[in-house]
């Protein structure tokens, strides 16, 4: 038993030279007893901690594959919508296509109309340059007709004279439908007032015209307007017949005594303007708007009437 606890002391001796040597300090004393502390633990804990390990491992690798899953479902989602737009970018591509085949045929239908408009206002065109030609036409037609007209009916009035003699109108008068008239045109013949023109006519046996139906009033209309002097102004051209207004106002009566309803007063008149009570007629395109009235005291050529008789005096002025 000596021997044992001899053997004791020397382990323990040996063992506190060994472990707590004279020359180790506190501190390094205190660091190796937390590193046998930490080699125990770790001896004593291994196992634990290995299993603790292995779940970390198994939650990441979960949390890794549903994050991959995600990922997946994501990238499908994706995928899809990605095809979706490329239909829809296709279907759009198609309806613009047919769009655009209907624009252009719109267009083509557009210009074609545009050309039918245009050929048809063309020919609307000519047809209306067509109708104004034909209207001229017409109007110079009615002119020649008028002037027909009035050359037979001159050519008839001098029948009769032709059956008994040239000489029942006097040199320088005119004979329309079998009666004789003396127009005025000369120069020398000086423009008088209407009371001096009829002075005039009554030494030639004759009076100032009075114009008894339609045709003899154109065929006067038709000489007065040949025979006007293009120098002078229209008011200048005018010639005195027998009508005027001087009993009564408004109330024109021939020198035969017979009233004027209508007449072919020029439009607007007669307005008794200037006191105006004496009318004449005026070379007019339109026959039918010869008249005027105008003061008595004017100086006008004028127009003489009477009936045919045998040639037995001169011309006096």
């Amino acid at each position: 038993m000596e021997d044992n606890g001899n053997n004791a002391g020397f382990f323990e001796s040996t063992y506190n030279k060994l472990t707590y040597p004279e020359d180790i300090s506190e501190d390094d004393h205190s660091f190796n007893l937390n590193q046998e502390r930490q080699q125990v633990s770790l001896s004593t804990m291994w196992p634990g901690s290995r299993l603790n390990r292995y779940k970390v491992l198994a939650v990441s690798l979960a949390v890794l594959a549903a994050f991959l899953l995600a990922v997946d479902i994501g990238l499908g989602v994706y995928y899809l919508r990605l095809s979706y737009g490329n239909h829809l970018v296709t279907d759009i591509s198609t309806e613009i296509a047919k769009l655009q085949a209907t624009y252009n045929t719109a267009l083509q239908s557009k210009t074609e109309a545009k050309q039918e408009v245009a050929k048809e206002i063309k020919s609307q065109q000519i047809t209306k340059w067509e109708l104004d030609h034909l209207n001229r036409r017409k109007k110079d037609n009615e002119k020649l007709i008028d002037r027909t007209e009035m050359e037979i009916a001159m050519l008839e009035s001098h029948m009769p004279m032709l059956k008994e003699g040239c000489r029942q109108c006097l040199p320088g008068w005119t004979v329309i439908n079998s009666m004789c008239y003396f127009f005025a045109l000369s120069e020398e013949l000086s423009r008088r007032s209407w009371m001096d023109a009829r002075h005039f006519c009554k030494r030639q046996g004759s009076d100032l015209l009075v114009i008894n139906s339609r045709e003899e009033h154109m065929a006067l209309a038709e000489m007065i307007k040949m025979s006007r002097d293009p120098s002078r102004s229209m008011s200048q051209s005018g010639f005195w017949i027998g009508l005027r207004d001087a009993d009564v106002e408004g109330s024109w009566t021939w020198l035969d005594g017979t009233r004027v309803e209508e007449g072919y007063w020029n439009i607007g008149e007669p307005n008794n303007q200037n006191n105006e009570d004496c009318a004449a007629m005026y070379p007019r395109d339109n026959p039918f708007n010869s008249w005027n009235d105008a003061p008595c005291n004017w100086n006008l050529k004028w127009i003489c009437e009477r009936t045919p008789r045998p040639f037995s005096s001169s011309l006096n002025v």
